[in-house]
């Protein structure tokens, strides 16, 4: 499995280098990265690491049309912030949709850590949903993740997606800084 879990987590770092970029090939090498991942945290019975992945192929898929057509006349999709409503409505996904996928996970399985596993899931998934949209704070989102997983993949001795992770913090805090600078340059013009 050792080798497999490079290859995903060097697909990893290249779509996520490519999302700070803005650049679109970040969602196909995206999903190179997410088929393998599947595997490699089933095995690892992180079941809801591997069910992220799977919803991560349509998600990637997704995000991949909605950069090309997504934007203003069907063009290129640009850098928003979130509203505070939708702040508010995300934040409440993320938490209670955490806490009830543990309990599930707890209850009728034999995942390995069902609450950190799941926190890390559901944040994951309005990350990424948010990311398709372009919305900056996406990106504080990842922060909060890869911190997560970094503790959690470690627990779990999966060292080069440890690494990957640690990473993906360091990726996500410069993809803050780079949209930010862009959404800013942009309202400027």
């Amino acid at each position: 499995m050792s080798q497999i879990e490079i290859i995903a987590a060097l697909f990893g770092l290249i779509s996520v280098w490519l999302t700070v970029k803005e650049n679109i090939w970040c969602w196909p090498t995206g999903l190179v990265m997410v088929f393998l991942y599947i595997f490699i945290f089933y095995e690892a019975r992180l079941y809801s690491d591997a069910i992220l992945q799977v919803i991560y192929v349509f998600l990637q898929i997704y995000g991949w049309y909605a950069w090309l057509h997504g934007g203003k006349d069907k063009g290129e999709l640009h850098v928003t912030r979130i509203t505070r409503l939708g702040a508010i409505v995300w934040g409440g996904v993320a938490i209670a949709g955490s806490f009830s996928l543990g309990f599930v996970m707890h209850r009728y399985t034999d995942a390995a850590l069902p609450y950190w596993d799941a926190a890390i899931t559901v944040i994951s998934l309005v990350a990424q949903w948010l990311m398709a949209k372009k919305v900056l704070e996406s990106w504080l989102l990842w922060i909060t993740v890869d911190i997560l997983a970094v503790g959690v993949y470690a627990f779990k001795k999966l060292y080069p997606t440890t690494g990957l992770y640690t990473v993906f913090l360091v990726l996500a805090v410069l993809g803050y800084l780079t949209w930010n600078k862009a959404l800013k340059k942009r309202l400027l013009v």
